[in-house]
């Protein structure tokens, strides 16, 4: 069952109510939220599940734009934006309106028709995209006063929220075991067993069946298959770095 219904015109307040649908349903889990685009199936009738939607949720959201108070069709008994919110009226759901972006004005008595005068004296909230993250906190706090159940709602959603993030996959393991661990302190080492090759972890050169070169910038010694009686070298006076030079 829907605990909160958002109301809204088409092309007024549209994406607002989107974002709204999409935060407080990440804030406070499938299905509570009730937005006719999303909550209706298809083919059902969408005149009954407007009415059922609006008499079974906690609150009504009335998503107000800029140009909603002058909206001709909110003067026709036929809207049904006028009729989600004189429906909730009539059942006793609080209403909130909901200003979408900073220059919205709250809606006065002398500008709605007649039966939708109370509105104007219903507490209104503003949510500014330029605002996000604190008019979304002050909307879904409001709600949770209102409706206690969405609290409970809201540890739940927020605990499969957490176990979700820390699922991994591992396709196949071969030879061993897959381990996960949480937060490692100290040193992690590593350990390599049946190796046929090379294998370098740590800092330092690798050397792999190639020749070791030693010796500084002016002696060098090669070395390189079996050497059986050691090696003995002689060598005369080394040549000043300008020979060197001359030699490039």
């Amino acid at each position: 069952m829907p605990d909160v219904f958002v109301n809204y015109r088409t092309g007024d307040g549209d994406q607002t109510a989107t974002t709204l649908h999409n935060k407080l349903t990440a804030r406070f889990g499938k299905d509570r939220i009730f937005r006719a685009s999303q909550s209706i199936r298809p083919g059902a009738f969408f005149d009954d599940e407007l009415t059922r939607g609006v008499r079974r949720s906690g609150v009504l959201l009335a998503v107000i734009g800029p140009d909603w108070i002058g909206h001709p069709a909110l003067h026709r008994t036929d809207d049904w934006v006028r009729k989600e919110i004189l429906e909730a009226f009539r059942c006793g759901i609080p209403v909130i309106p909901i200003l979408a972006g900073r220059r919205t004005e709250r809606p006065t008595r002398s500008c709605l028709p007649k039966p939708l005068a109370r509105l104007a004296d219903c507490q209104t909230l503003r949510y500014d995209n330029q605002n996000d993250a604190y008019d979304m906190q002050r909307i879904g706090d409001a709600l949770t006063d209102l409706i206690p159940e969405l609290a409970k709602a809201e540890e739940v959603a927020a605990k499969n929220s957490s176990l979700n993030a820390a699922q991994n996959t591992v396709d196949t393991a071969y030879g061993g075991t897959v381990v996960q661990a949480g937060t490692v302190h100290g040193d992690a080492g590593t350990v390599i067993r049946g190796s046929q090759g090379p294998v370098h972890t740590g800092p330092g050169n690798l050397y792999n069946n190639s020749a070791h070169v030693t010796g500084d910038d002016s002696i060098s010694t090669f070395v390189a298959g079996d050497n059986h009686g050691g090696i003995r070298q002689d060598f005369g006076a080394a040549r000043s770095g300008r020979d060197k030079d001359d030699e490039r």
